[in-house]
């Protein structure tokens, strides 16, 4: 059976290492070649043929933005996972790389020297995301399928059930999202008009720092006001609030506000924050006054929460498959009949404003 080839290019040895153990574990995966920096990388993937890059951020002689670049020239469906610190230097450099074209990310483990532990992170945080973008080449493909821009399989039908009659105006909109999010967020966000009449919530998966830098980005686009969101900030109309990474993210009634509430309670779907513990908030408290929004990622977090969102009449949007960097979470909701419309990504932006500023709409066939 055919393994998924990785060339790993990182400038420390140790990692290069570790990297490299820990993927070898896994019998689908193998380590075709190492680099120590940009330039071997590049003259190594027409030798090695590898079907997805592991690049260090961080490197002498071509870092790894550089080094993304001059691969996105010539191979511009090759995924890369980008290696990243645990830092606001690491964060934003990661936002930079994803913006030039990166699959995908991942942090680096904070203690090499405990190699046994390093190994497990690397096992837990890249290998599913390896398997996640190249897909296509591991045997059997589960419904509803995850699929990476990396293949040309045809999209799935995107035939929405039937709802029965009109729907409930809307007061909040929920967004999940997590690989391939922070672009999608980007070009969502950069249609909205700059008032919009109700608050939008949303999670994307990413540790402590990153969100923050990421709801910093959002803000330039000069839209909507982006925060990351904090314990008891009230949420209002035009504004966006975005779960802080290691916390989970609740709306709370107080009286005829709504607040946001953070715990550190344990993680949902391998999450925190996790799209369901605020898709649950949110239908506690708005009941089915609700629009959820599920974009690109690789997990099923975000299911129950739509589930919940469907049982009380609120109204469902997911991205859909040709438009997704992997139809995971959007997919898993889709094939569960919890979705009223399957977009592309170009098309979701209006489909919310359309959703929020025409109350008791009629739904719209997919």
């Amino acid at each position: 059976m055919p393994k998924i080839r990785v060339l790993v290019v990182d400038d420390a040895v140790v990692l290069r290492k570790l990297i490299t153990e820990a993927l070898s574990k896994d019998p689908a995966i193998e380590v075709v070649g190492v680099a120590a920096n940009g330039k071997i990388a590049l003259a190594k993937i027409p030798q090695v043929n590898p079907d997805i890059v592991t690049l260090d951020v961080e490197m002498p002689e071509m870092d790894g933005i550089t080094t993304l670049r001059e691969i996105r020239k010539v191979y511009a469906k090759l995924p890369v996972i980008m290696f990243s610190t645990l830092t606001a230097r690491g964060a934003s450099t990661t936002l930079d790389a994803l913006s030039a074209g990166a699959s995908d990310y991942v942090t680096k483990p904070s203690n090499v020297g405990n190699v046994l532990e390093s190994i497990s992170r690397m096992e837990s945080d890249l290998v599913p995301k390896i398997k996640a973008h190249c897909r296509h080449l591991l045997p059997g493909r589960p419904l509803p399928g995850i699929v990476s821009h990396a293949t040309s399989a045809p999209a799935r039908p995107t035939v929405a059930p039937p709802r029965p009659d009109g729907l409930s105006p809307l007061d909040i909109v929920c967004i999940g999202t997590s690989t391939g999010g922070p672009n999608a967020l980007a070009d969502l966000f950069r249609v909205f008009p700059k008032t919009f009449r109700v608050p939008i919530v949303m999670v994307q998966h990413m540790p402590p720092l990153f969100t923050q830098m990421l709801a910093e980005r959002l803000d330039t686009l000069g839209t909507l006001k982006f925060h990351e969101g904090k314990e008891g900030q009230p949420i209002e109309p035009n504004n966006v609030y975005l779960a802080p990474g290691g916390h989970h993210m609740e709306v709370r009634r107080q009286g005829t506000r709504t607040v946001l509430h953070l715990t550190e309670a344990p993680p949902e779907n391998s999450c925190r924050p996790a799209v369901d513990v605020l898709f649950r908030s949110v239908v506690a408290g708005y009941g089915g006054r609700v629009l959820g929004v599920v974009l690109t990622d690789m997990g099923q977090d975000g299911l129950r929460g739509c589930e919940l969102i469907h049982e009380k009449r609120g109204q469902v949007v997911v991205q859909d498959e040709a438009t997704s960097v992997v139809w995971g979470m959007p997919g898993y909701v889709f094939q569960a009949g919890f979705a009223d419309r399957v977009l592309p990504l170009n098309q979701i932006a209006q489909e919310i404003i359309r959703r929020v500023n025409q109350p008791g709409l009629q739904p719209v066939a997919a």
